[in-house]
């Protein structure tokens, strides 16, 4: 039976990718470590919305659960045999890889954990894509790839070779671990840029939970950059919705390809908190403090390449985006 292969699915984005290749019809495979970079419970929960459940955090033997066409694996992607299970027991026939060890400020405290789960991790992945004849591979990129220097709008064809951050490094290592993998075995892959992604279920660690939660809370909050940072957020079914896209037109893909995914128009933070106090009805008490090291000023995607080849159209404006989140907030509070 055809199988897709989904990296991370517990995670934010995967989550949501799952639930619609499910709800699309197809035969999906899951796997995630559930690791305790955030809160497991929420990752629990999304599995739950899935119809797993029964999962245990401490097991560390790979454990697989079904639930009609959705089939969870917890295992490591850096773990020789998931991928030997997987080579064995699955007809795996395409992969979007979205797991990963997230975060920009987590780099500079616990480095290694991003070498092992972005560079080696990915480097299994490609070696199952080339011994199971796979080739077509999705994969997260970043937009924290451009760093330093890069021009506005962001566009694919800048060097981005100045990281500001390990994060980036190791996402803009993947970009050239694929082009080699290109170049000696000819898989094709495509990396997405992926832009500042908020909405539903989104993780804990990232501003518009952490601005949501303090609002209904009644917490201070720090704002980086003294709320000068401009974002191209982009709502999670956009994004969802620009992945199955590129999946549904994967034979276009050629070579080892990178596409921005991105809302296209930056917002400055002051306008992203305006209106969670808006929706909220609730007054944020903001600490205006300097930038953190690793943090970009402004991301701008410029989303021409992807939206003439694979036809993708964000269509969810702030307003709109906002108020998804804040709903889904408070009921899963």
């Amino acid at each position: 039976m055809k199988r897709i292969l989904v990296t991370g699915a517990a995670g934010f984005i995967g989550f949501h990718l799952c639930k619609k290749l499910l709800e699309l019809g197809h035969q999906v495979v899951g796997v995630d470590n559930l690791n305790g970079y955030y809160d497991p419970q929420l990752k629990l929960a999304r599995l739950k919305e899935l119809g797993i459940s029964g999962v245990e955090l401490e097991n560390e033997e790979i454990k697989k659960l079904e639930t009609g066409d959705f089939t969870f694996l917890k295992a490591d992607i850096t773990d020789d045999k998931l991928w030997a299970l997987l080579s064995k027991e699955f007809q795996i026939t395409s992969v979007v890889h979205l797991a990963a060890q997230a975060g920009v400020r987590y780099s500079l405290e616990n480095p290694k954990s991003y070498i092992k789960n972005n560079v080696e991790g990915f480097l299994n992945v490609l070696e199952f894509c080339r011994y199971q004849k796979i080739n077509h591979l999705i994969y997260a990129s970043s937009s924290s790839v451009y760093g330093k220097d890069s021009e506005q709008p962001f566009s694919e064809d800048q060097p981005c070779n100045k990281p500001i951050s390990l994060y980036a490094t190791t996402k803009r290592s993947n970009e050239l671990m694929a082009f080699t993998y290109h170049h000696l075995f000819g898989i094709n892959s495509i990396g997405l840029r992926f832009f500042t992604v908020y909405g539903p279920w989104g993780r804990p660690d990232m501003a518009p939970f952490l601005f949501t939660k303090a609002a209904f809370e009644g917490t201070p909050i720090k704002v980086f950059n003294y709320g000068k940072q401009k974002r191209d957020f982009t709502y999670i079914d956009d994004i969802v919705n620009g992945i199955v896209q590129v999946f549904n037109q994967k034979e276009k893909i050629e070579g080892a390809e990178i596409c921005n995914i991105g809302q296209g128009k930056p917002i400055e933070l002051d306008e992203f908190l305006r209106e969670i106090e808006f929706q909220t009805g609730k007054s944020l008490k903001k600490e205006f403090v300097e930038a953190q090291p690793g943090d970009v000023e402004l991301t701008f995607a410029d989303i021409s390449n992807v939206s003439k080849k694979y036809l993708f159209i964000p269509s969810t404006q702030l307003k709109k985006g906002i108020l998804g989140f804040i709903k889904w907030y408070k009921e899963f509070k």
